[in-house]
């Protein structure tokens, strides 16, 4: 299974999915990592100074906010879930209209935070969704 992991070192998740400047995709198979990637990653800044609609107090749940959601998808279409440490709910319900589960989990590192996906043990935080 590949795993993305929003970055901007590739060894650590990025507190905010909009912001990272990378995707690392791992490859788990029989609970190791096979493969690694580093992928770029487009983000709120290249957006320009385009406002991010909420929707009842929601981050980021307007139309124009999930074509963007969808665009920054895009590069990540072959993997099954998506980790981070924070994410708007608008970014979190786009990813999961495109096919990719969203995770969002306390754990920082990279290579723990897919482990523990792959294994089934990793704890989606929803309440840290903005």
């Amino acid at each position: 299974m590949k795993i993305a992991c929003v970055t901007d070192d590739g060894q650590t998740i990025s507190a905010h999915f909009g912001r990272a400047q990378y995707y690392a995709v791992l490859t788990v198979a029989e609970g190791q990592i096979v493969a690694r990637e580093l992928r770029p990653k487009i983000g709120h800044s290249q957006f320009g100074h385009t406002q991010h609609v909420d929707d009842q107090g929601r981050s980021g749940t307007g139309a124009d906010s999930h074509s963007k959601h969808v665009s920054m998808a895009a590069v990540i279409d072959d993997c099954e879930a998506l980790l981070c440490r924070g994410m708007g709910y608008g970014a979190y319900q786009s990813m999961e209209q495109v096919g990719i589960k969203p995770v969002v989990t306390d754990i920082g590192e990279v290579d723990a935070a897919a482990l523990a996906y792959a294994a089934g043990t990793l704890i989606d935080h929803t309440e840290l969704l903005h």
